[in-house]
């Protein structure tokens, strides 16, 4: 492929292939790709620039149109069902198409970049329209490969056949002549072609937005007590500083999720964190304790933008095959930055005083958004959709649109899809329902020790909150060794190509699982009163940090991994009813734990605990075992 076939910018596009403009742009136009080479490719199998895979080489499908597209998908060819053979002696431009299996068996991957929230899934189906790349530009509705296809799950059946190309009346008739725009071959506006440099870039910035927002929530534990003198309330109500900014962050992915279907992402980078910047400075300088509060929700509830919007951006940029090491970093960085939030906020509370932790709260976030404001558009569907209107508008034909533009759901069904449906789901789907408790009882279980060390290390080893900060630095070991082996877990599970199951995402659990009860077992019983406190016995309760952090991450990194697989077209709304039930129990554990560790001891308290959680461990067990029957009987699971 030459290079004059890789157009810098959707301004130099010409119609695609085959399509005839009824006005000739203003503008110069460039040939389409597919037009501007005289030679034909040669049938030997190159290899992808950005995989290092062999391109199968072959003749283009056929359909009831005008048209010939020449599909370039991302998956490994395996057992192709093309032929170099077919286009021999056909005088027709050979296509480039990497495919695998047969359009009744391919499985398709689900996509955390299609817009699920705010397309109607039940008429329009799915498609690999925002990740294909084509000759051409644009497929037909009824590509087999890439084009639009049913959802598939009992609920599709259920409640009647609606998808739109089985309404052969109606809705096939109708969309016929419609194209669904999609990126040229190696285009250089697709984000997953730009540049290695660039992309870990934005991943790096992305992590940060992350870690810094969630560092957000425990920063304050590092000086609670002059907060309460200074306020004149009891430790459970300042402990509100922390619950109301994790409620917070379960109820502002709920707005955050749609709007940035509808308005892409790059601009709820900007807008929603600046406003939490600007909450800090009312928390900074609150004159009484409701001011403060009210103030920590807010901060909550816009600064949960990113956290929405990381695993989203960073699906857009990378591929399933290259996302391994970038996936683990986001699945680290939401546990990482509260373990950062007491490790700093001893020191400030302790030389600088309370207020400064909100000021160093809003100084750090001020410097990532900044850093955030470089982060291109990288939602596919707002990249495509600005495409196609241009297309639209340079050649007047009103047949090139994307699936979200065709069908879009009306506000009222958004609203159902955001507020009620991931509720309803809780209700209904028992994979989604056990594996939210999981992932909450882990995320509670952090917060739970930012409240317990205080007692253990501040009560009964009589150190200050400074020196307490310290002991958090064995979680970073733990989630340190949880990133050698997330890319592992990751590349044991792309291995197995088309042949995969939900439940192959589930050994990250069944490793890290068990390492969680350990480490509370570690902290209760190596505690005063069992341990006398002198010399190094901290090391004890210290070190519970190593394989709590190694476990949280697994768990996490698995679990989440396991839901998206296992709802592959509600994806959304599977994570959102996630996230609601993990920021539940996030917010919930800082109101009993130092309660709790007072009234019945250290070994006691930490044992309840552990009891939980060696229950929940049971669950991905459970899952491996009898996952495929319990799905079989979903509503809206993979079948």
């Amino acid at each position: 492929m030459s290079s004059s076939s890789n157009p810098s910018s959707t301004a130099t596009l010409a119609p695609p292939v085959g399509e005839q403009s009824t006005q000739q742009p203003q503008q110069p136009q460039t040939q389409p790709p597919a037009e501007q080479s005289n030679t034909t490719p040669t049938p030997s199998s190159p290899k992808s620039p950005r995989t290092n895979r062999a391109i199968s080489i072959s003749a283009p499908h056929y359909h009831d149109h005008n048209t010939v597209h020449h599909p370039l998908g991302r998956i490994p060819t395996g057992a192709s069902r093309h032929s170099t053979n077919n286009a021999e002696g056909t005088g027709e431009p050979l296509g480039r198409t990497i495919t695998s299996g047969t359009t009744a068996s391919r499985r398709h991957a689900p996509d955390l970049a299609f817009p699920y929230l705010t397309t109607d899934i039940s008429r329009g189906g799915i498609t690999d329209e925002y990740r294909t790349e084509t000759r051409q530009g644009f497929i037909p509705m009824d590509d087999p490969d890439n084009g639009l296809r049913p959802v598939q799950s009992r609920l599709s059946t259920l409640h009647g056949d609606r998808f739109v190309l089985h309404d052969t009346e109606k809705g096939a008739e109708a969309l016929k002549n419609k194209k669904l725009v999609t990126w040229l071959e190696n285009d250089p506006e697709n984000p997953r072609n730009w540049s290695n440099f660039r992309r870990w870039l934005i991943t790096a910035i992305v992590s940060c937005g992350v870690i810094q927002v969630a560092l957000s929530s425990a920063i304050v534990t590092g000086d609670f007590k002059d907060q309460e003198e200074y306020f004149g309330v009891s430790s459970e109500v300042i402990a509100l500083t922390v619950t109301l900014t994790v409620c917070g962050f379960g109820t502002g992915p709920l707005l955050w999720s749609p709007l940035s279907e509808l308005l892409g992402r790059r601009l709820l980078w900007a807008i929603p964190t600046f406003v939490y910047i600007i909450f800090n400075i009312p928390c900074a300088l609150a004159p009484n304790i409701g001011c403060l509060l009210a103030s920590r929700f807010i901060c909550g509830f816009f600064g949960s933008a990113p956290l929405t919007l990381a695993g989203g951006t960073i699906a857009d940029i990378w591929g399933p095959e290259e996302r391994g090491f970038a996936i683990a970093i986001f699945a680290a960085a939401p546990y990482t930055g509260p373990v950062i939030g007491p490790l700093i906020g001893g020191y400030i509370g302790k030389y600088a005083g309370w207020r400064w932790l909100y000021w160093v709260n809003m100084i750090s976030a001020g410097v990532v958004w900044a850093a955030s404001l470089f982060i291109p558009e990288t939602f596919a569907p707002a990249l495509l959709k600005k495409r196609a209107k241009k297309y639209r508008q340079d050649f007047c034909d009103d047949s090139y649109v994307t699936e979200q533009e065709l069908f879009r759901k009306p506000l009222n069904e958004i609203v159902i899809e955001t507020l009620i449906r991931p509720f309803e789901m809780l209700v209904t789907e028992p994979i989604l329902l056990l594996m939210s408790l999981y992932i909450s009882l882990v995320y509670g279980l952090l917060y739970a020790f930012f409240f317990a060390f205080p007692v253990v290390f501040g009560e009964d080893y009589g150190w200050d909150d400074a020196k307490t900060g310290l002991t958090f630095i064995p979680v970073f070991f733990g989630v340190g060794l949880a990133l050698f082996v997330t890319p592992w877990l990751e590349k044991k599970y792309t291995a197995k190509g088309d042949q995969v199951t939900p439940e192959d995402r589930l050994p990250g659990m069944l490793i890290g699982g068990p390492f969680v009860p350990i480490s509370l077992f570690i902290f209760g019983w190596t505690a005063p009163p069992y341990v006398a406190p002198g010399g190094g016995s901290w090391v004890g309760p210290c070190s519970a940090g190593i394989p709590f952090g190694f476990g949280m991450v697994l768990v996490y990194f698995s679990a989440n991994a396991y839901l998206i697989e296992a709802f592959p077209d509600y994806v959304a709304s599977a994570l959102a009813a996630k996230t609601v039930v993990r920021s539940a129990a996030g917010a919930a554990m800082p109101l009993f734990i130092s309660i709790m560790f007072r009234h019945i001891g250290n070994g006691p308290a930490a044992s309840i605990l552990g009891a939980a959680a060696i229950i929940m461990a049971l669950i991905p067990f459970g899952f491996a075992k009898y996952g495929a029957s319990i799905r079989a009987r979903s509503k809206r699971a993979a079948i």
